[in-house]
């Protein structure tokens, strides 16, 4: 029996993993929360990974507080960064396989067409830049692991986009958008899918590959889109990044070519809205 380990289990990710490894009876699975692995505390991941003996391990657990990692840089490297090296140590002296989440925001946000996973990397935040590092710690210690970078993340668990859109609509008779940084959102179950079909697959190509729905908008276009499909009458008003400043700064472009990842592992790529309506009916 293949033995997982799922780190950062409370997540959006890791919450829809859990789900879905439930129905499976090849595995034996291992949900570690940040209590559990406290990736802050470097000198230890090894010894309680070790304590599990996984055959895979699935790294969903991250330091996500996009703005309050720009006065954090320090614990935000520590788990976006020095952790995954950790981690990736591990995996390549035990033998165990290793799948890593990562990040649109490693680019800067200046092209104007789907980022492959040779386009050039120059993240504009902290939060980028502790996952950047990341990723090529994983690179250096192991390069058999699989990175796969995600976007705009939502799901019916955790906070997300999506559960405050609603929870404003539901609130508000007008509200305001950004309508200037593009990309793709990404239904945490979806990607979940991905992973699951990638572990029970005969073959493993290790790399960098890029996964978030099929689709290109805007966060106002993504708004819009959540008061058609629940039929409220708040009115939304489109506006400018630079109306809306916070402390990290946001690619104004982030939008993936999933094209290596669906041509590797054949994986679903569904439509963002399909997914959207999806999970606001689950919601229900």
């Amino acid at each position: 029996m293949l033995r997982i380990l799922v780190s950062g289990v409370n997540g959006q990710l890791g919450s829809e993993l859990k789900e879905l490894l439930a129905k499976e009876e090849t595995f034996d699975v291992s949900y570690l929360s940040r209590a559990e692995l406290p990736l802050e505390k470097t000198e230890i991941i090894r010894t309680i990974l070790s304590s599990y003996k996984p055959d895979i391990i699935i790294h969903s657990a991250a330091y996500t507080a996009v703005d309050k990692a720009e006065s954090e840089i320090e614990l935000a490297d520590k788990v976006n960064h020095l952790a995954s090296k950790e981690i990736a140590y591990y995996c390549k002296s035990k033998d165990c396989k290793l799948i890593s989440i990562s990040t649109d925001y490693v680019f800067d946000g200046n092209s104007s067409i789907a980022l492959k996973e040779n386009a050039e990397v120059d993240p504009i935040n902290i939060y980028g830049k502790t996952k950047l590092l990341g990723e090529k710690a994983i690179e250096r210690e192991y390069p058999d692991a699989i990175i796969i970078r995600t976007s705009w993340v939502y799901s019916t668990y955790g906070n997300n986009f999506v559960k405050t859109m609603i929870r404003l609509m539901s609130e508000r008779e007008e509200i305001s958008v950004i309508n200037d940084q593009i990309g793709s959102p990404t239904y945490a179950r979806d990607l979940a899918k991905a992973i699951l079909k990638i572990i029970k697959l005969d073959k493993w190509v290790g790399g960098i590959f890029h996964y978030s729905n099929d689709g290109e908008i805007s966060w106002y276009e993504f708004a819009e889109e959540i008061k058609k499909i629940k039929g409220f009458s708040t009115k939304i008003n489109p506006i400018p990044t630079s109306s809306y400043p916070t402390p990290a700064k946001r690619p104004k472009f982030s939008l993936l070519d999933k094209s290596k990842i669906q041509d590797t592992y054949n994986v679903d790529v569904p439509f963002w809205k399909d997914s959207l309506k999806e999970m606001i009916n689950l919601l229900k």
